[in-house]
């Protein structure tokens, strides 16, 4: 059995633990478990959840600029001694205002705390010092209370005086002007110690249990279910749930309050629903679990006008705006695939990829226009296209009555296929990524580099702001085309598939 720190299950010695590890804990004793004794069962993080890594350290590093005077701990974060030799030395020197990855152990528990800033020089006694985290997000969350919780507890108790524990994370209010980005507006602080305080209080107890869980020599047996998901999308899902039947209970769509209802009542699939259950359409479809097709299908198809656009919207979410009067996280649209489709079937495609590192939403805007023209549906799949253009509209007033009128013509997919088909192969997810290999199982994103919206904005900020290589360049860009053009081409394929069903209906 692999183990990653010095306990081993069913000794006498719980392994050390960490910030990070505690928070695990609190999610679920099982993931503690098998991040400290079994690692190598864990997924690793998807490119979607790396960038999100990715951008917390960005912001990390970031944030440190806002204390002028702080000194870095350089020794890594393997470096545990070194770490709090280092550490310890800062902190006899008065001259440091701020202490970046100051590291700390107490009660079996090491932690490495973004900041710690001096707040207080007294002639005589020791400083007092303010903890603060930095998170990318931009507000304040419960498992932040968490993490502070146990840093403090950490900390106060290898002697050190807090007199205040603070949260720093993005302000999304902050409208970025162009130049220097002004870190203090960028960054919001808020003194969260009072409610650091209250949960302070359960760590003595929770760090118990889960010593307690940790010399086990096998891991606790806790049934997955939405804590798996909250508050981060556990490692272990796919270990945990392998033996769980394909019509496992979880998989119904809706509340999972309404899971949780029937898993009291003994029910572990979805075929043992009783009947008179009061379920929603989708929740119908799912437990019939036989394709459905709705006889207002084939009108609702027909009702699109000629030539058919197909529009996919691909955009970037900057935490540091990098463009004048923008705002972090404020969506900005880089890219466009539109597949269109005239009467007598011709397909044509046309697409925008902005590859620099400059403001991009006027030209973005002017190509779409241009493809989009003045005639024929604009099918879409989602509201996220609308709410896009809608924003654009709203910052460029040249491109006002243009937008006005690409507004009047789109046309959702999405809620046409849920209100008016279901198949089996669905499992309740009407997200394109499941409808399109579902209804047309010679199509899908399987063969393609980046697979997922989350995956291309990641792969979109390293090819324009990190990658220095021309060739990774270059891939990267192709990588990204191929993406938003297999998005359009989905719903070319999907109206195609669903008009040739409603005739076999017919027929």
């Amino acid at each position: 059995m692999a183990n990653s720190h010095n306990g081993v299950p069913g000794s006498s010695l719980p392994p050390r633990l960490s910030k990070s590890k505690f928070l695990s804990g609190l999610q679920c004793h099982k993931r503690l478990y098998l991040e400290i004794h079994q690692p190598s069962l864990a997924a690793p993080p998807d490119a979607s959840m790396q960038a999100i890594l990715d951008m917390g350290t960005e912001i990390g590093i970031l944030a440190q600029q806002r204390f002028p005077g702080g000194v870095l701990v350089k020794a890594g974060f393997r470096q545990r001694e070194a770490a709090i030799a280092e550490t310890a030395a800062l902190l006899q020197r008065s001259e440091i205002l701020a202490i970046f990855e100051g590291a700390f152990e107490y009660d079996g528990v090491l932690v490495r705390v973004d900041v710690l800033e001096r707040v207080q020089r007294r002639e005589e006694g020791s400083p007092s010092w303010r903890l603060i985290e930095v998170k990318s997000s931009s507000r304040v969350k419960d498992v932040h209370l968490d993490d502070l919780a146990i840093q403090s507890h950490v900390v106060q108790g290898t002697g050190l005086r807090l007199d205040a524990t603070s949260l720093m994370h993005i302000n999304t209010g902050y409208l970025y002007q162009g130049g220097e980005v002004h870190l203090e507006a960028l960054f919001s602080i808020e003194d969260v110690s009072e409610a650091v305080t209250d949960r302070r209080g359960q760590v003595l107890e929770r760090l118990a249990a889960m010593k307690t869980v940790l010399l086990k020599s096998e891991p606790p047996v806790i049934e997955p279910d939405q804590h798996c998901h909250t508050p981060y999308e556990c490692p272990f899902w796919a270990h945990c749930t392998k033996e769980k039947p394909s019509r496992w209970i979880y998989h119904l769509p809706g509340k999972k309050e309404m899971v949780n209802h029937l898993v009291q009542q003994g029910i572990t699939t979805i075929d043992e629903i009783p009947d008179g259950t009061r379920l929603s359409d989708a929740q119908r479809r799912v437990k019939a679990n036989v394709e459905w097709i709705s006889s207002e299908l084939e009108k609702v198809l027909r009702s699109v006008t000629y030539p058919v656009h197909h529009l996919d919207i691909e955009t970037v979410m900057l935490a540091l705006p990098r463009f004048p009067l923008t705002r972090p996280y404020q969506p900005i649209p880089v890219q466009w695939s539109n597949h269109i489709e005239l009467e007598s079937g011709e397909l044509s495609h046309q697409e925008f990829l902005h590859s620099e590192a400059s403001e991009p939403r006027k030209q973005w805007a002017q190509a779409l226009i241009e493809s989009l023209g003045e005639k024929g549906s604009i099918v879409v799949y989602s509201a996220y296209e609308e709410a896009i253009i809608r924003q654009l509209a709203g910052t460029y007033p040249e491109f006002k009555s243009a937008f006005r009128s690409i507004l009047k013509r789109l046309w959702d997919l999405l809620p046409v296929i849920r209100g008016h088909y279901y198949h089996p192969d669905f499992n309740g997810s009407y997200s394109i990524k499941s409808v399109l290999p579902a209804v047309v199982p010679s199509l899908g994103y399987d063969d393609l580099a980046i697979q997922a919206g989350g995956q291309a904005a990641a792969e979109y900020y390293r090819m324009v702001f990190v990658e220095t290589d021309w060739v990774e360049k270059a891939e990267l860009r192709e990588s990204l085309l191929r993406y938003c053009a297999r998005d359009t081409l989905a719903m070319v394929e999907l109206r195609r598939v669903l008009r040739e069903k409603t005739r076999e209906v017919e027929s």
